[in-house]
């Protein structure tokens, strides 16, 4: 599979999924730019999808629909772990609560779509209000190979690395994650967001450390993670 990542509004990310000349868009705001994409490349939109209902992600759904014949899909009406078919692959979809109840993310091949649950260098705000929630849905992200590329919902990239910075000054890893960023097309592997994203390093020796001198509480994985949203 591939995945192709387009920006609009100011920061906003969409995605569209190839396998063959089957596609599907995820968050497609960028509607005149998909649109051109799917054309020049002989593709064949079938779905058009979100990761949650916030309308800067839901922004241009029918005008892409209407645009290319796919079909509009209500993430909110597929059972966590479903997969959609597309061409010869299949993309899975995975419910990841926190950032709001109905928040999904989409495993495709090698990559992680994941909305405003978990960015390049940070994570999204926990409107639902349900922290435990959260906490699970990232430890699932967690869970898949180190390798696995990241695509988030927007680029916070420089704003998530100077506050990963003032958490943790002597990271050596802060420098290269932003020297490997690129503008044009912002992604990560699970490995680079474990070794900068602070609110996936809850266990890290360094960060236990800096929870305990502010006299946060550290004695359960769950009790570090929820210091570090105190933090942010």
């Amino acid at each position: 599979m591939e995945i192709k990542q387009f920006r609009y509004n100011a920061d906003n990310l969409a995605y569209v999924i190839c396998s063959g000349r089957a596609a599907m868009a995820v968050d497609g705001g960028a509607v005149a730019a998909i649109s051109a994409y799917i054309a020049d490349h002989g593709l064949v939109l079938e779905t058009v999808i979100h990761t949650h209902a916030h309308p800067d992600h839901t922004q241009g759904a029918r005008e892409l629909a209407e645009a290319t014949g796919a079909k509009r899909v209500d993430h909110r009406g597929i059972a966590d772990g479903a997969t959609i078919s597309l061409g010869r692959g299949r993309v899975q979809v995975l419910h990841t609560p926190g950032h709001t109840e109905d928040s999904v993310s989409f495993a495709a091949g090698n990559a992680l779509i994941t909305g405003d649950t978990l960015f390049n260098g940070t994570i999204g705000n926990c409107f639902s209000g349900d922290l435990e929630a959260f906490y699970r849905s990232l430890k699932r992200l967690m869970a898949f190979a180190p390798q696995t590329k990241i695509y988030g919902g927007h680029d916070y990239v420089r704003e998530s690395m100077a506050f990963a910075r003032t958490l943790e000054p002597d990271n050596p890893r802060i420098d290269e994650y932003l020297a490997a960023r690129n503008p044009y097309c912002v992604v990560s592997t699970l490995a680079d967001e474990l070794a900068v994203n602070p609110y996936l390093r809850f266990n890290a020796p360094a960060m236990v450390a800096l929870l305990k001198e502010r006299g946060l509480a550290v004695d359960t994985e769950y009790q570090r993670w929820h210091s570090l949203m105190a933090l942010g």
